[in-house]
Formats: structure tokens, C-alpha cells, sequence
């Protein structure tokens, strides 16, 4: 319905998973008044070279409010060690909780197809939940929703068993520099843990101004990428001008569970971006 206030939920396997993969359209939605949430499956405890367990979850569920509070959202962090789940019986009574808390319109998650088993999980766990969540006498003391929502898979790069498919494709070029800072807060990953992999910790600028520019230099290239990798959609939905001039983007793959994604359902959803 025109006007009516949407609800989005993202779940991301880990802390800064939903900002990479969705933050410039949460930073759109939330600016036309719709109602954002960013779960985050698995609380971080390990991903650091040098800080583990309670003292790193606290820090990265801290570093993902702030990153909320630049996009106007909100967010929330189930408490699962990352690396540890896996598609059961509670998880899966945890993720349809979870989802009916919220009530969304919209679910955007990973796909089944990744390198990390964390991303792998969340997903089939999304999944798993999608029918489940419309039915009553499962978990009874949380209501179930009337609808499921729609369901849409992040972008990557994998190829197996088959590659994804950017269905939606949203420029964000008008809200790149909110979504790079907001990714930037997650500072323990994007200044120390992925640094660190790289092996180029010892380049990290210790100021603010060169962080930002760190942020722009490492990270702006991979959503330019998406851009140009599904330039045909950008001029499909927007124009050939328009298209064309787009930098930066988020993609989005329909998912055969849920509500279905049609073309008017796609319109409702994203109107406006």
C-alpha cells in the first residue's frame, strides 16, 4: 500500500555483515521513515588476531550500534558464538522468535553457497524459519506472523553451484559516504582483523581523517564493482543516463521462499531507491 511503513530486517551471519552487503539501502529506507533492523547471527568472539571471547563480543556489538546510529536504525546481535552454529533445532526456534519480534516485510540474508559456514548456516537457518513463522503452534508463546515476508539474498562472488543472480540491483550513490562510515565503525574489523589477514596491518593510518580515507581506498572499489557488474540492471531500472552515471551499488537476489517477488512487490519494496 503507497504511505504504508515498511519493516526490513537483515540478518548477517556476523558484525558488519549487514552494512557491506545492505547498508546504503538501510540508510535509504530509514530516511523515508521505514523501519530497519540489522541481526547479526553470531556475536564476533573470534574474529581478532589478538582479542577473543567476552571482550571482543562486547566491542563488536558496540561497534554495530554505532554503526546503527550513522544509518538511523536499529540493531541487534544474537547471542551465538560465531563459528558455532549450525542449523538446529534451537537456533532455528531462535530465528523464528526473532523474526516474529520484528514482523518484517522484507528479510535480506546470505545465500546457502558461501565460504564461510557461519554465512552458510544463517541462511539455511532464515530458511528453515520462512514457513514456520506463519504457523501458530510452533514456538506458541511468540504470535505468529499472518504473512511470511519476502526473502532476498546478499550479493557475492561465488560461482557454485551456481552464481548469484542480481535481480534488484539499487544505486547508492547519494548515501556511499553514510555507508562507508557506518561500515568504519566496525573499526576492530575494518582497522585491526582484516588488516591483519591481509598483512598490511602496519598501513593503518592511527588518525580519524586517515581512516576515512582508508575506508574510502580499501573498501568503495567493491561496491563500485557490484555498479559495473550489473550495469544492464542499473539501466533497466533507471535509465540509460541515469544507469550509466551510477558508481556504487547494492545487489539482491529473489529467493523462492517466502512471500513471492514479483515486479509489483519489488516496486513496493524498494519505492523511492
Amino acid at each position: 500500500m503507497p504511505g504504508r511503513v515498511l519493516r526490513i530486517m537483515a540478518i548477517g551471519a556476523h558484525p558488519d555483515d549487514c552494512e557491506s552487503k545492505a547498508g546504503g539501502c538501510a540508510a535509504m529506507w530509514a530516511a523515508q521513515g521505514h523501519a530497519v533492523r540489522f541481526v547479526y547471527a553470531t556475536n564476533g568472539q573470534t574474529g581478532h588476531h589478538v582479542m577473543a571471547g567476552a571482550q571482543l563480543a562486547q566491542r563488536r556489538i558496540a561497534e554495530v550500534r554505532a554503526a546503527a546510529n550513522v544509518l538511523g536504525i536499529e540493531s541487534q546481535v544474537l547471542p551465538i558464538p560465531n563459528g558455532q552454529i549450525e542449523p538446529s533445532l534451537v537456533y532455528r526456534w531462535m530465528f523464528i522468535r526473532t523474526i516474529r519480534e520484528f514482523c518484517p516485510d522484507l528479510i535480506l540474508t546470505h545465500r546457502p553457497n558461501d565460504y564461510h559456514p557461519d554465512h552458510r548456516n544463517t541462511s539455511l537457518l532464515v530458511q528453515d524459519s520462512s514457513y514456520l513463522i506463519t504457523v501458530p503452534n510452533t514456538c506458541p508463546e511468540t504470535p505468529a506472523m499472518k504473512d511470511a515476508p519476502a526473502i532476498l539474498y546478499f550479493c557475492d562472488k561465488f560461482q557454485k553451484p551456481y552464481p548469484f543472480q542480481g535481480d534488484i540491483v539499487i544505486a547508492t550513490d547519494s548515501v556511499i559516504e553514510k555507508k562507508l562510515q557506518a561500515f568504519g565503525c566496525n573499526e576492530s574489523q575494518v582497522f585491526e582483523w582484516m588488516p591483519w589477514r591481509a598483512g598490511v596491518l602496519d598501513q593503518v593510518p592511527a588518525d580519524p581523517a586517515g581512516r576515512r580515507q582508508w575506508v574510502w581506498d580499501h573498501h568503495a572499489p567493491r561496491f563500485a564493482a557490484v555498479a559495473n557488474r550489473f550495469r544492464a540492471k542499473l539501466l533497466e531500472r533507471y535509465g540509460p543516463r541515469k544507469g550509466q552515471a551510477v558508481k556504487y551499488a547494492e545487489a539482491f537476489e529473489i529467493c523462492e521462499y517466502g512471500a513471492p517477488v514479483d515486479a509489483s512487490a519489488v516496486e513496493r519494496l524498494f519505492a523511492g531507491l
